[in-house]
């Protein structure tokens, strides 16, 4: 048997959770796991691995973050069933269920506007702009719940860094996936597609910054945002955008798609901020999911010291 070394690895070789969780069900329905009795767990290991091998399997050597905050995570269950991706549907559920089918073989992500390198990148290539961390960060919704969440990948500046923003470039917009025959539960949504976020040049290339590729120690789910995608854990979630197809580098404040919605209730920045409530109920507190009673919302999401910075002298009440 020919066995590759981890370099010559590729993104389409990490298989998806879902597959190896099917034929290990196959193999169960054969027999075979009871043939495990006398040929030992390990060879059914290596046939069928475990839910624990498969995720061990997947992104391995993974860097540790300074970045991470050390609160409990919230279960793999929590995060990848309790979903806002209104392009699979309104409800929290309808992403878990919606998604599955969703094709994102032959991933590109377009990077283009002022920039001096512009170019295309397939997710082998982003897999390896720069090595891979596990960052535990805080994610706060706008709907005043949040999660612990132990996101995989790296700074989003190092992606900057490889196209060279011109002295034109002082926002970047980016744009999510649609296709409504893979997603037609988009059009009872309520928002127009594809969904656009953006973010000034300075908050994007803040350390913080992450450009996502995967959770838990595997690649990310559908309903979480495969293949790619932004966290940006000071602000809220849905500025995190997910499946990411462009970036475009440009002089001008991009449009934002909750903005175009609502612009009473979203503003550009949308940092998380207790003392600037939704127009339709307090952002003072929070409810974790999996807890019952609510806590107080920290400031820029508990992560000020990295970010107040960018905001010095600026009325983050009207730049809410």
């Amino acid at each position: 048997m020919l066995i590759r070394k981890a370099a010559d690895l590729t993104y389409v070789d990490v298989t998806p959770k879902q597959v190896y969780l099917n034929r290990r069900r196959f193999l169960e329905a054969m027999g075979i796991v009871g043939a495990t009795a006398i040929a030992g767990r390990r060879l059914f290991e290596l046939a069928a691995p475990s839910e624990t091998a498969l995720a061990a399997s997947k992104f391995s050597g993974l860097l540790k973050s300074p970045f991470s905050t050390t609160e409990k995570e919230n279960s793999y269950q929590d995060v990848t069933h309790y979903n806002n991706f209104y392009e699979f549907g309104t409800g929290k559920e309808d992403p878990a269920k919606n998604a599955q089918k969703f094709d994102t073989s032959n991933w590109m992500v377009s990077v283009e506007g002022d920039v001096s390198k512009p170019r295309k990148f397939s997710m082998d290539e982003i897999l390896k702009i720069a090595p891979l961390e596990e960052r535990v960060y805080r994610h706060r919704c706008v709907e005043a719940w949040s999660i612990v969440v132990p996101w995989i990948g790296f700074s989003f500046s190092n992606l900057v860094n490889l196209v060279e923003p011109t002295q034109k470039a002082t926002f970047v917009a980016f744009h999510s996936y649609y296709d409504s025959r893979q997603m037609p539960q988009g059009k009872w949504a309520g928002i127009e597609f594809p969904y656009v976020e953006g973010l000034r040049l300075d908050e994007a290339m803040n350390p913080l910054t992450l450009l996502g590729v995967g959770m838990y120690g595997e690649s990310l789910p559908n309903q979480d945002g495969a293949p790619v995608r932004m966290v940006i854990p000071w602000k809220y979630g849905f500025k995190s955008i997910k499946s990411l197809v462009k970036i475009k580098f440009q002089s001008k404040m991009p449009p934002t798609t909750w903005n175009l919605a609502a612009p009473n209730e979203y503003g550009f920045y949308s940092n998380v901020n207790p003392n600037v409530d939704h127009p339709r109920w307090s952002q003072a507190r929070e409810r974790r999911l999996g807890e019952i009673f609510k806590r107080a919302t920290l400031m820029f999401n508990g992560y000020g010291d990295q970010v107040a910075s960018l905001y010095a002298g600026m009325d983050l009440k009207k730049y809410y």
